[in-house]
């Protein structure tokens, strides 16, 4: 195999492609990256056998042929290159050498026949969505994905398809994100993407373009300008979220959600990764008052509103909060609530755009 190519652009494809690749393995062909010489383009694929990223790039194919090279050097080594042009030729051994300027490289490959094949997805479902909508969504959503493994569901988001809608969910058993938008569907299907593929999809997607979902038994296919990326789906049962949601509420305001950010924002002192303790909110018709009191000492503070209902007092992770409120994609929210026990609703003041659900913290008494 012999090929010339343009540094920045092959740099830029083995950072991405990389990311999918295994940081330690017992199959050594998966720490590398698997490069195809073949006709007048060069493909490279990272697969850690959960997700796999592909992409083609333009290259002046010599002589074809394929091989598998460490991620972590072939990167290293072509992003410090001195020169723009790239000569890559690998012999019959697999030695693979690495021309640029004045600059020489020589490392051991592995054969292709040991990287494995990457998952074929029999298209059952497609659906092409704007790229911004989708990168916005998943980004809105996915801080609220679970690192439990011991219930694997609720480490991916559900992406919930009706006919000309789309919602993406994510819950950890502490809080819930739905986003919702209008795509150009028929389709009534549902299923689970891994938290690790949404977050490479959103580094992957630029704005400009539309991006394309093959839903398939086992597996997605996603399809991002030149890039590819597959993934296998999580399998079991997820919640039914719309039940989750309380259908009443007895409490409801509006607020500037950077204000109320702020004010929240202002009770962080007071806490830490040891030192777990609600902020207590204090809701009445004019008035939302804040307060944190821990080992450490104790935070005030007050926001005028103009509430409609009954009055509550109501504690919540501080944190869990701030998430809800800098990911709502309106500058004004509006809060619900049904008691003190009962989730707090974070929603646009019009639409279903999108929907943030905060479990409660129980309350010590407090003076």
């Amino acid at each position: 195999m012999k090929f010339n190519c343009m540094r920045s652009d092959l740099s830029r494809a083995v950072s991405n492609v990389s990311r999918a690749v295994s940081s330690k393995s017992s199959q050594p062909a998966l720490e590398g990256v698997l490069i195809k010489a073949y006709d007048s383009a060069l493909s490279l694929t990272g697969y850690d056998l959960e997700i796999g990223i592909t992409t083609n790039i333009g290259a002046s194919i010599e002589e074809q042929g394929e091989v598998v090279v460490s991620a972590k050097l072939f990167s290293d080594i072509i992003r410090n290159l001195p020169e723009e042009i790239v000569t890559v030729e690998t012999d019959e051994r697999l030695i693979t050498t690495i021309n640029s300027g004045s600059s020489e490289y020589q490392i051991v490959g592995i054969s292709s026949a040991e990287y494995p094949e990457l998952p074929r997805v029999d298209e059952l479902e497609q659906i092409k969505i704007d790229a911004s909508v989708l990168k916005d969504m998943i980004r809105e959503t996915v801080f609220a994905v679970s690192d439990n493994m011991s219930k694997p569901i609720y480490t991916g988001s559900l992406f919930d398809i009706d006919p000309g809608v789309l919602r993406i969910v994510a819950i950890d058993g502490f809080r819930m994100a739905i986003r919702e938008e209008q795509v150009e569907s028929n389709l009534n299907t549902k299923f689970v993407v891994p938290s690790k593929t949404q977050q490479e999809i959103i580094r992957l997607i630029s704005d400009e373009e539309q991006v394309e979902m093959i839903v398939g038994s086992r597996h997605i296919l996603f399809k991002i300008d030149s890039y590819t990326v597959i993934s296998r789906l999580i399998e079991g049962t997820f919640l039914d979220y719309k039940t989750t949601v309380p259908q009443k509420c007895t409490t409801e305001f509006k607020i500037n959600k950077r204000l109320l950010a702020s004010a929240v924002e202002r009770m962080l002192p007071m806490t830490g990764e040891k030192i777990q303790s609600p902020v207590r909110a204090n809701i009445t018709a004019d008035e939302m008052k804040l307060s944190c009191t821990t080992s450490v000492g104790r935070a005030t503070d007050s926001l005028s509103i103009s509430a409609i209902g009954n009055d509550v007092v109501i504690g919540f992770n501080n944190r869990y909060m701030l998430d809800a409120l800098k990911n709502a994609d309106t500058d004004e929210v509006k809060i619900e609530m049904s008691g003190s026990l009962s989730p707090i609703i974070i929603k646009p003041i019009e639409g279903s755009s999108f929907l943030y659900l905060v479990v409660p913290m129980r309350l010590s008494a407090e003076s």
